[in-house]
């Protein structure tokens, strides 16, 4: 007998049979799996649009979206999202007396700015700011503690260890966050700084200054050929380029480093990697008095004065040397971890 789900069909004499599956609720779920499949993806495509338009629209009107626990998770945690997105965690509020999140942040809105009205900008790559008193349950969830701090969120996965900007190493300068922007994200920016007329101003004036001087001075310019004058200018150049100066200029380090959960203010860096500005002050301040002890030293051993004056010149020659100089070995070993030679201070 034929199958009851057989249809006869007669072609001239001959005749067969077609067998029809019959159709069961696993048969439909197959063919419905597709279209939701296809659903979820037009869902998945609209949310990211609608995310990624809100954030063209945020960084049209402000280079750095400002953002809050709220903005942090349905932009930044939660999917779909095809695009990076560099935070810088800030507390910019008057009450935290935060110094250096201030410059950082100059530096961070002259970065985004470049990128912004770049003719390369694309919606690739964001730039937005969380506070810490307008979100400090994102600080809690990522285990924070310090501010300023960057973080790299790449499209696809979790922040990587390299995705953390080492400040204390880089400083906060808008030219080394732009390297370390197109390290992580291959987007290039070309850092342009607003107009700054203050060091052609300054060197304009000193240079009238000088001028001046020497017009006044005109029929009398032996101090010219003064020794001491050029010993000291030279000494003054010495100091300054052996206490860090120029690598503050290159870099850009914070002046201190202030914890915001604590409030200590920190002035000597604890790696020999990179420094303070107030570190470099401090260098200089200790470099001059072991200087000023040694000409001191110089002038009692040389100089024609009463045996009294020489000795006091003398003593104090010493003590400055002494003093001095075992506080800067004393920071060289706080930097320099096991570093074996003290003197005087430990």
């Amino acid at each position: 007998m034929p199958h009851p789900n057989q249809k006869k069909t007669e072609v001239g004499c001959l005749a067969f049979f077609t067998v029809s599956a019959p159709i069961t609720p696993l048969a439909l779920e197959a063919e419905n799996r597709p279209i939701g499949m296809l659903q979820r993806i037009l869902q998945s495509e609209t949310l990211l649009s609608e995310k990624v338009g809100q954030l063209m629209d945020w960084t049209g009107k402000r280079a750095v979206i400002r953002m809050n626990g709220e903005k942090f998770r349905r932009f930044v945690k939660a999917p779909p999202r095809n695009y990076s997105v560099v935070i810088m965690f800030t507390a910019l509020q008057p009450q935290r007396q935060c110094g250096v999140c201030k410059q950082a942040d100059e530096e961070y809105q002259i970065l985004a700015n470049s990128w912004r009205y770049s003719s390369a900008f694309t919606n690739k790559v964001f730039f937005a700011t969380v506070d810490f008193d307008e979100g400090s349950d994102v600080f809690q969830m990522l285990n924070m503690n310090s501010a300023p701090s960057f973080i790299h969120f790449p499209a696809k996965g979790k922040p990587k260890k390299s995705d953390s900007y080492e400040l204390q190493v880089r400083g906060f300068a808008a030219e080394q966050l732009a390297r370390w922007v197109g390290d992580r994200t291959d987007v290039q920016i070309r850092v342009i700084r607003p107009p700054n007329y203050a060091g052609p101003l300054m060197l304009g004036f000193l240079l009238a200054v000088i001028g001046g001087l020497a017009y006044l001075r005109r029929n009398n310019l032996e101090f010219l050929y003064n020794k001491n004058v050029w010993a000291f200018s030279a000494l003054c150049f010495c100091l300054i380029m052996t206490s860090g100066q120029m690598w503050n200029h290159i870099r850009g380090p914070p002046y201190a480093h202030k914890n915001p959960t604590t409030g200590q203010v920190s002035y000597i860096h604890g790696s020999s990697q990179a420094q303070f500005v107030a570190e470099t002050h401090i260098v200089l301040l200790f470099n001059s008095a072991v200087t000023m002890g040694m000409v001191l030293l110089h002038e009692a051993a040389t100089s024609d004065m009463d045996i009294g004056k020489r000795k006091i010149m003398c003593v104090a020659g010493i003590g400055l040397v002494m003093l001095f100089f075992s506080w800067l070995l004393s920071i060289f070993r706080a930097k320099y971890h096991g570093y074996p030679y003290s003197f005087l201070l430990s």
